[in-house]
């Protein structure tokens, strides 16, 4: 099967049912302490950070489509979306390019002139891809930085997926070491441990995405597709943990199993710098009311800042919780 082929299948699988982890990402196990004497003006409130050169409010619609039929389409009304609000947006896989598909699945700048876009590859395309050529897929799409996805988990089960991830961090710290731009390291629905935190970050890599468990499990999307062996479809870290244990490594984008702004924001006070997701912004443009979402996000996440007495990001990074159940017990 052509990348094309299958990167349409997965945009349409996740589009449906059945497809993400059993357990949450923890963020149910997470309460803000509610503050009833906040002495804040909600109008003074500003969430807002510094990503790959840029200030956005802090969000991020992550990684989701790139080279299959109705990729272009979708990016161009996500990105739109994005710069309207402020987010971030990050490209699906350009693997695709690599292999002389359609770059303008891709072309967003046009419809998202000042915020962050973020390219993607994969770790293994790597392995095997001219330095330059990556080079070439940030200028070509005139991103602001790279994201390598990191998809081990999703690779094993794929009925044609890679299986060599030999001389992958070696990889990354020669793209990091031969870009101008930042570079982002993804895991994909699995999370990221602080070991390995450490070491991408020793190897140069500026942000990392933890992508733990709790949303979509690409298992499970790959199962659709005929993938085997089963048994890995809740495999993972849930994005709650990783997020502590990878806070004080790197700056971190806390994505995984957010679904909704005050998921967000809990994220931004487990240690997040910047929240994420992708599904949820998929099933929003399905269903016609994506901005209606990205704005509810918005005041979601702004009024838990208000309810726990946080004037900015500084100070919501900060805000009192308590954590309870099956997230306090791997905790302790």
């Amino acid at each position: 099967m052509s990348t094309k082929s299958r990167k349409q299948d997965h945009l349409e699988i996740c589009a449906g049912e059945g497809v993400e982890h059993s357990r949450k990402a923890g963020f149910e196990c997470m309460d803000f302490l509610h503050n009833p004497l906040p002495e804040l003006d909600f109008a003074e409130i500003r969430l807002e950070v510094q990503f790959f050169g840029k200030k956005i409010f802090p969000l991020m619609m992550t990684a989701m489509t790139g080279g299959g039929d109705s990729s272009r389409k979708i990016n161009l009304e996500l990105a739109a979306a994005a710069e309207k609000h402020g987010f971030a947006f990050g490209l699906g896989s350009q693997r695709p390019m690599l292999e002389g598909g359609d770059a303008e699945t891709y072309m967003v700048r046009k419809v998202a002139p000042s915020i962050p876009v973020v390219g993607n590859i994969g770790a293994a395309q790597l392995l095997h891809t001219p330095l330059e050529k990556i080079g070439g897929l940030v200028s070509k799409v005139e991103a602001d930085g790279i994201a390598v996805h990191l998809n081990v988990l999703q690779e094993m089960v794929q009925p044609e997926g890679d299986r060599n991830f030999k001389g992958v961090l070696a990889a990354i710290g020669k793209l990091c070491d031969s870009l101008d731009v930042p570079v982002l390291v993804k895991e994909t629905g699995a999370g990221i441990g602080r070991d390995a935190a450490l070491k991408l970050r020793d190897a140069g890599v500026e942000w990392i995405d933890v992508a733990g468990g709790g949303g979509t499990s690409w298992s499970r999307v790959e199962y659709w597709r005929g993938g085997s062996p089963p048994g890995f479809g809740d495999w993972g870290m849930p994005t709650a943990v990783s997020i502590l244990m990878c806070k004080d490594v790197l700056p971190v984008v806390g994505s995984g199993g957010v679904r909704s702004g005050v998921d967000a924001a809990k994220a931004i006070t487990l240690g997040a710098s910047v929240a994420g997701a992708s599904r949820p912004f998929l099933l929003a443009y399905n269903e016609k009311r994506l901005d209606r979402m990205c704005e509810d996000w918005k005041q979601q996440m702004m009024i838990c800042a208000m309810l726990t007495g946080c004037r900015g990001m500084d100070a919501l990074k900060k805000a009192p919780f308590a954590v309870s159940g099956w997230l306090k017990d791997w905790l302790e």
